[in-house]
């Protein structure tokens, strides 16, 4: 009798005949929530009350840009980003969205709304009064934001295009898959590895979804009701950002009040709307915004006051959310292809492994079909003002760049184009048509992913996680083997000293590396575009750009970094990590790895701070590993931790493990979670 009451205590209220008989949520000590529902609405239920306890603050703030009614909310810094989300029309479109859902998951969207709304009644005092305006949340809102974070951020920019911030973040991705033939163990495995900014909407939400017929583990971007990187027990995928061109823009040519299309002149959609923006007695002011539409889209003051219209891919796709729900519950690769093929993503990269053995790669996205011109001619402004140039169609499924089951045993992408996806090569670039990706020059950094994978014929799961924390500057292995000769001929005293750093050093950016700091600096004082003497080559994709094109500039280049390197930190070999910084909140601790632009693996973009340290913006964000075998085995890292609330003490708790470049245990069976237990909450 005892014994039972104890069980009953320990597994709560699952039974796993007849499933939960109530919702549940599961804390562990990195904050991590295990979700599991009584049934598919009670999971979205509760996923929206663990995301507002980890993140309430800023997915409140994320919902009132989504509306475009921030600044009258949060006041005039937000006024930009509302004109931009007005002019695109963004909430009136979710509402369509909303209108078009599956009604089956428009109750979900709901009850994702509806877990919101009631965390942040019962925990008023958690929530910032000011965040409190955008309350209630609505499932127009989860939409107005998704659609905000997929088709105007990723897809098209606003930062830079609009003018709301003078430098855009960049955004990329790592991701592998290795078949069972490459793989130690006989089991494919998956590294998901994406690069986003440490803030704002770019924030990873790791979470454990279960309900009756899903049990998914991975991370949604925050705010987004659906996981987007994610693995089950049989299959599991990534996304990394690809070079896709989803949105064009076009320059208008203005008359009589018009733009002039095809030889004649066309009026424009025009709508007067009012924003409202808080002032600092908390008065609110009014401005006017008229929002233009062409026959291509929306209208803007583009760079050099030219007249832009935008036309954006996948706007007429609102079912993005039910898809990445329907690709964490598929089992086997038919039906994970059954959701891929709706193709409501409207960007990214997939990268796929499954139990079965299978692995894939898909440049997945929506690409506009064109009559003429290349990738480059549409990457830049096109006239507007004839119907040659307007797309009216998109590519379907089957004519996307797709590789399954190579026979290299692995797939790669590092933001490079689909045709190095692997090696020896399977796509070839000629049968497609030339504006669906660029034949531009392969990253160092996709150099130095696809030479990890290729060299080693047997990859462990503990070797692939040692891959994935790779410090290496393939950069420096193209120039320093020229650099240091020359630079030890100098009559510079400083030079011949700075060529002995860099010849001891081990060209990685650890946090103990001796020389990296000042070869990152003589990086930033030569033009990489003009320094070597081989430039890239298509038929030599993994070795070449190589050497020195001016060894004399590349010399005086050295002496300008060796003089402000050891005038700012004393020596010329100073430890990478006493320069470059992981400092998050109150955190400090020695950084590894840097620029993928060395040609680094493990990705950190720093910014300068006021002591002449660098503090990490991006970079390796959400982490996993996962190897399909029976039962599956994963680990992962969410670098900043997995909380924003002031209070809470997730914020930055996993910074000590990216210091030592580990990964945490995932947490998938009840038992595991029970020993790692924080709290137990019942909804």
């Amino acid at each position: 009798m005892i014994f039972s009451f104890i069980l009953t205590l320990l597994v709560g209220s699952y039974n796993p005949t007849f499933g939960l008989r109530t919702t549940e949520i599961l804390w562990d000590t990195y904050g991590i929530p295990h979700v599991y529902g009584k049934d598919a609405q009670s999971a979205f239920y509760a996923f929206g009350w663990a995301q507002m306890q980890s993140h309430g603050n800023l997915i409140l703030r994320l919902y009132g840009q989504a509306r475009g009614r921030a600044g009258e909310y949060f006041g005039e810094k937000y006024l930009k980003s509302d004109q931009w989300v007005r002019t695109m029309g963004i909430p009136v479109r979710a509402r369509s969205w909303y209108n078009a859902q599956n009604p089956k998951f428009r109750q979900y969207l709901d009850a994702f709304a509806a877990g919101i709304n009631t965390y942040a009644q019962q925990h008023a005092d958690q929530i910032d009064e000011e965040a409190k305006a955008v309350l209630p949340i609505n499932g127009v809102d989860l939409l107005a934001h998704t659609q905000r974070v997929l088709n105007f951020t990723f897809v098209v920019d606003p930062r830079d295009l609009a003018g709301i911030s003078d430098k855009a973040p960049s955004v990329g991705s790592n991701g592998w898959a290795i078949a069972p033939a490459h793989s130690a163990s006989g089991n494919a495995m998956l590294l998901a590895n994406p690069h986003l900014p440490w803030s704002n909407l770019f924030l990873w939400y790791e979470t454990h979804l279960t309900a009756p017929g899903i049990n998914t583990y991975g991370a949604a971007l925050v705010g987004v009701p659906v996981l987007a990187i994610a693995f089950n027990d049989y299959l599991g995928w990534t996304h990394t950002v690809n070079t896709h061109d989803g949105w064009d823009a076009y320059e208008l040519t203005l008359s009589d009040g018009g733009y002039r299309f095809d030889g004649k002149v066309k009026a424009f959609e025009t709508e007067e709307q009012i924003l409202k923006v808080k002032q600092n007695d908390a008065t609110l002011r009014s401005e006017k915004l008229v929002v233009k539409r062409s026959i291509h889209g929306p209208v803007i003051k583009g760079k050099d006051n030219k007249t832009v219209a935008l036309r954006v891919v996948g706007l007429d796709h609102p079912n993005v959310l039910e898809q990445w729900w329907d690709m964490g519950r598929a089992t086997n690769l038919t039906e994970f292809e059954t959701a891929l093929k709706r193709l409501q993503l409207p960007m990214f990269t997939v990268l796929y492994a499954d139990r079965e053995g299978h692995i894939m790669h898909l440049f997945n996205g929506l690409v506009p079909v064109h009559s003429q011109g290349d990738f480059e001619y549409w990457s830049g402004i096109v006239p507007g003002n004839t119907s040659t140039t307007l797309w009216t169609k998109t590519h379907p499924y089957h004519d996307l760049p797709r590789v399954l089951d190579p026979p290299s045993g692995w797939l790669q992408n590092a933001n490079d184009p689909p045709w190095t996806t692997t090696f020896p090569q399977v796509l070839n670039p000629d049968k497609y048509p030339s504006y669906m990706a660029p034949r531009s020059p392969m990253s160092f950094r996709a150099q130095r992913s696809a030479k990890m994978l290729a060299e080693d014929e047997q990859i462990s799961f503990q070797e692939m996680i040692k891959y994935k924390h790779s410090t290496r500057m393939e950069l420096a292995d193209r120039l320093l083997d020229e650099l240091i000769p020359v630079a030890r001929e100098s009559n510079n005293s400083l030079v011949r000293r700075a060529a002995d750093v860099l010849q001891t050093w081990d060209r990685q950016a650890d946090a103990n590396s001796r020389g990296a700091v000042l070869f990152s600096f003589w990086v930033n004082k030569i033009d990489l575009d003009e320094s070597f003497a081989i430039p890239w080559n298509e038929k030599s994709p993994l070795t070449t750009p190589d050497g020195l094109a001016d060894p004399k500039n590349a010399v005086t280049a050295l002496n300008a970094a060796a003089t402000i390197v050891e005038k700012s930190y004393g020596a010329l070999d100073v430890p990478w990590g006493e320069v470059f910084r992981l400092r998050y909140q109150k955190i400090d601790l020695p950084a590894n790895g840097g620029d993928g632009n060395l040609g680094i693996f493990r990705v950190l973009d720093f910014a300068p701070t006021s002591d002449g340290r660098f503090a990490p913006l991006e970079g390796d964000s959400y982490v996993a590993a996962i190897e399909f075998s029976n039962p599956v085995k994963a680990m992962a890292l969410t670098s900043y931790g997995n909380a924003t609330q002031p209070k809470s003490q997730h914020i930055g708790d996993q910074l000590k493990l990216f210091a030592r470049k580990e990964l945490r245990q995932v947490l998938r069976t009840r038992q595991e979670i029970q020993a790692n237990l924080v709290k137990r909450e019942v909804l």
